[in-house]
């Protein structure tokens, strides 16, 4: 299987933050979402994918190139979309495509324009004009209209909608279709990429804590919860973000540490909200 994505011990120094040698993979034709607290390194990374910033060490690969000795190649076939728009804000639609159109060799007028009527994007009004969601849509069609075969989302979902958050989720199922694209999807609100996301990196502190498989992600854990009377110190020392109350405790716990419980411990399926909010608070309790 073709990645489209290769990244191996990416490492990234700041004053007060590092990312930690981390690696992981996007197979051709995929989704990947990308997820952690905020601060947790996301946005980092996705600059260091785009070469924004300079690496430490470590080493970025798309399509099998390299991202900084290719990274004209590379930028002709991906596109991103961030959570603020980079426009002018006294453009309009047609501005924007004049002045952005001779970045790529495969731009194709007739599509951004098809794009733009699928959106229902105003020809007429300037961008400042627009509402958060025609933002959006704006960058989308431009992200779309020069056959892009990776796109790179940066929390475009925030502030959104539930219709407009639908919409734009259908669209990014739509861009899938061929098999030969493939998208990293950074985004808070975790119940989209639990409707459209194949994998799941999740990057806590600047370090990998998971990467693979959503299912496998999602089966790897349990929500669990009981009464003091089965609360001992061994399941304390497996319980991941420890909660206690009065009359009972809950947490989240491998899956593979669940063999031989009480019968009076509730095990539930937990969310990917349900993981990150568990892990935020174990990191809390050892900080």
């Amino acid at each position: 299987m073709n990645n489209a994505i290769e990244i191996t011990n990416l490492h990234k120094d700041y004053k007060d933050f590092s990312l930690n040698n981390i690696s992981f993979l996007l197979p051709t034709g995929y989704i990947m979402g990308l997820v952690g607290q905020n601060g947790a390194g996301k946005t980092t990374t996705i600059r260091l994918i785009l070469n924004m910033v300079t690496r430490s060490n470590g080493n970025v690969k798309i399509f099998g190139m390299d991202n900084i000795m290719d990274e004209q190649a590379i930028k002709q076939d991906i596109a991103a979309v961030f959570d603020e728009t980079y426009f002018v804000d006294g453009w309009k639609v047609y501005e924007v495509e004049q002045a952005i159109k001779s970045f790529y060799a495969n731009w194709n007028s007739t599509l951004y324009y098809q794009y733009v009527k699928t959106f229902n994007l105003p020809i007429n009004k300037k961008v400042k004009d627009f509402s958060r969601g025609m933002k959006i849509k704006l960058m989308l069609a431009v992200a779309l209209s020069h056959n892009a075969k990776l796109l790179i989302l940066d929390e475009p979902t925030s502030g959104l909608d539930p219709v407009a958050r639908d919409e734009l989720l259908e669209i990014l199922s739509m861009y899938l279709l061929d098999g030969q694209r493939s998208i990293l999807f950074s985004t808070h609100i975790t119940s989209d990429l639990e409707k459209i996301a194949d994998y799941i990196t999740l990057i806590d502190k600047g370090n990998i804590f998971y990467t693979g498989t959503k299912d496998d992600f999602l089966e790897s854990f349990y929500q669990i919860k009981g009464g003091l009377a089965e609360f001992t110190e061994q399941l304390r020392e497996k319980i991941i973000g420890l909660t206690t109350y009065k009359t009972g405790f809950s947490g989240l716990m491998p899956a593979l540490e669940t063999k031989g419980l009480s019968k009076n411990i509730i095990l539930e399926t937990p969310t990917i909200d349900d993981i990150l909010v568990y892990i935020s608070k174990e990191r809390k309790l050892h900080e």
